[in-house]
This record gives C-alpha cells, structure tokens and sequence, in this order.
C-alpha cells in the first residue's frame, strides 16, 4: 500500500514510498486435461472454464471478473512460448486474503497482487526462472494492460515486499518499446527512469492502518486528476505540486536510511499537505472527512497520519513510535467508524540484494 507520494509517482520518475503488508492472494495452478479452469474461492459462482486451440486461450464465458489475472496469463504464456517451453492446459485457483470474509472491498491493492500471483505461479509451473525484476516488469505490463493508468508502485510492493522507494517507468517508452521488441527483449531491457531501492524502517516505527468504510476506485481518481489539468494556471499549479512531492519525497527517504522517524513523520505532514493543495486546484477530494478524522486523531497520540494510495475513502496510515500504547488511538478511531486494521509489514527476502532497477 501507499505510503508516500501518491499522484506523483503517476508521472515518470517521480517518488513515492510502498509498502508490502501480511495479506496475501495465492494462485496455484495445476496440469488438468479437458477443460481448464480459473476458480477464485472469494466468488465460485463467476469461474470460468476454457480450452486451448493452438497455443491460444479460448473462454467459454465471455463475461468474465478476472481481467487482471486473464492478462497476466497472455504475458507470461507469452513470454514462455518465447523460451521455448510448451503450453500446457491447467486448473488455475486464486484465494485472497485482501477483502475481507464478508466482502468488504479495503482497497489494498488487490488487483496488483493477484496480478503478480499469477505471473509467479505461472513463473514456477512452466520452471521459467523468472528473476525479481523480470516478475516486476510483466506484471506491470499485464495491469498496465488492463488499468491503463496508474504508477505500478503496488506491484513494486508485491514483488519485493518490505518498505520500498519506488520511481515509475517512463509508460511511453513502454509502449514504443512493444512496437519494437519481444517480452523477452523488455524483460532483460533498462527501462527510463524505473528505480526501485528496498527501505529498512527505523526499529522504533510501527505501522497502524485504518479503513474509513468507503471505497474508491484508484483508475477513477487518477483519471478526475489528469482531466482537471485544462488550463496553463492548473498546469503551472501540478508541477508545484509535482516538484513540492519530489522534494518531501526525498527526505522521507533520507529518513529511512537515517533510521530518523522524527523525520520521517514530519514528511508524511508535508506530503497530506502537497495532496490538499492538489485538491484545491484540481477539485478532486483525496482527504475525505473520516480520512481528516483518522489523521487528526493519530496526531493526539503522537503519531503522523496521511491518506493512502487515491484518496477519497478506502485507507488512511499513521506511522507512530512502538514505545506508545496505541490502544486508545484505535479506540478513538473506532469511536468515530473508522476499522482499524490488523495487517503488519511483510517483510522483503532477507536473502535479496536491495534492488536499483534505474537507467
């Protein structure tokens, strides 16, 4: 989930922070004959069953929910095709932790990780060998695909887990380069301005989540943010905004690699600012009211408090010190309709090099 930096990171080379938590989406796939079959357990009565013609995907149903999952599968059989291994017919299955038991919708980046699920179960049962970078690269591909806008940033988080410092790619770069080059080709490319560096966060930081029981839809606001951009004033007005977010940005990241949650804190302050000076000239509510609430009342017990990802419901973040009894500042957001989440960071590999994906 989104730290730091939303809206920004949107745009190519810009910062933001990500962040990997401990809910997860499984994707299992096996050999079947026949028939084949994508089954999700969190909604069976939409499963879909298809055959192979060729080295093509044929559906039966063509009104289907699982276009992420659908797309990862085109990208990474093409990609095998490309290595030279056969396609096989399979039984993919998906299970979810991200909503919860009685649907509700979080807004944790559901989409991103069932995207890279897929591409890592595929990745295991072709035995593609598929390195980190390579399941960033087509899993971004694959939501790009579907999404059409975006940052990525929560497919960083999903490939490498722990904190990360992630920069976007340069999308029209990638769409040149598709004209022009095979997958395997983009996979083992450098791709313009994609940076992407694992964080350790300071010991004496926890984070706390809170969702404010109202979904957004990611694809939607950032859409409502480029088209507010009609006038040379509200152009001049983002690229204040864009620079105010670079500069926050980066003594966030300065923070982590001091260790200093002092500082960091105080960027988290300066980046809900940036995205309320964001919404008065472009119109679109990030901070709703139950999101000021959230922060406000973090901010009573010492903690610093933003909204995450888009904005306009879904979840707020504070990062507090772990020496403080957060009982009472979940009791205050619970007071007041705000759930408080028992989601903890998933920590990155401690067998993975800390990744510098830039060119």
């Amino acid at each position: 989930m989104y730290i730091a930096g939303e809206y920004a990171v949107v745009e190519t080379g810009h910062p933001a922070i990500v962040v990997a938590i401990d809910q997860f989406v499984t994707v299992s796939v096996g050999a079947t004959t026949g028939y084949g079959s994508i089954v999700s357990k969190q909604y069976q009565e939409n499963s879909i069953y298809w055959q192979r013609v060729g080295d093509e995907i044929v559906f039966d149903d063509r009104d289907n929910p699982f276009h992420y999952i659908l797309s990862a599968i085109r990208l990474t059989e093409k990609y095998a095709r490309e290595m030279g291994h056969p396609l096989a017919l399979y039984d993919l299955k998906v299970d979810s932790d991200l909503d919860s038991e009685d649907g509700k919708k979080y807004g944790l980046g559901s989409s991103a990780a069932v995207t890279v699920a897929t591409v890592k179960a595929l990745n295991q049962f072709y035995g593609l060998k598929m390195t980190a970078d390579q399941v960033y690269k087509l899993s971004a591909i694959a939501h790009l695909d579907v999404q059409g806008n975006g940052s990525l940033g929560d497919i960083a988080a999903s490939v490498y887990g722990g904190w990360v410092a992630y920069r976007s790619f340069d999308k029209q770069w990638l769409a040149a380069a598709r004209r022009q080059h095979t997958i395997t080709e983009l996979l083992n490319r450098d791709w313009p301005q994609l940076d992407i560096e694992l964080l350790t966060a300071p010991a004496n930081m926890q984070l706390l989540i809170g969702w404010t029981g109202s979904p957004a839809s990611t694809a939607h606001l950032v859409d409502r943010i480029a088209d507010s951009q009609t006038t040379t004033n509200k152009e001049t007005d983002y690229q204040n905004f864009l620079q105010q977010s670079d500069a926050i940005l980066e003594r966030i990241i300065a923070g982590f690699r001091a260790g200093d949650l002092a500082a960091i804190q105080q960027g988290i302050r300066d980046n809900q600012d940036a995205l309320n000076y964001l919404t008065q000239f472009s119109g679109v509510e990030i901070e709703t009211p139950v999101l000021l609430q959230l922060r406000q009342i973090a901010e009573r017990f010492g903690g610093a408090a933003k909204s995450s990802g888009a904005g306009g419901g879904d979840c707020g973040i504070a990062l507090i010190d772990t020496t403080v009894d957060v009982a009472p500042l979940l009791a205050s957001w619970t007071s007041v309709g705000i759930e408080p989440l028992n989601l903890c960071v998933h920590e990155s590999d401690p067998n993975q090099v800390a990744q510098h994906v830039a060119s």
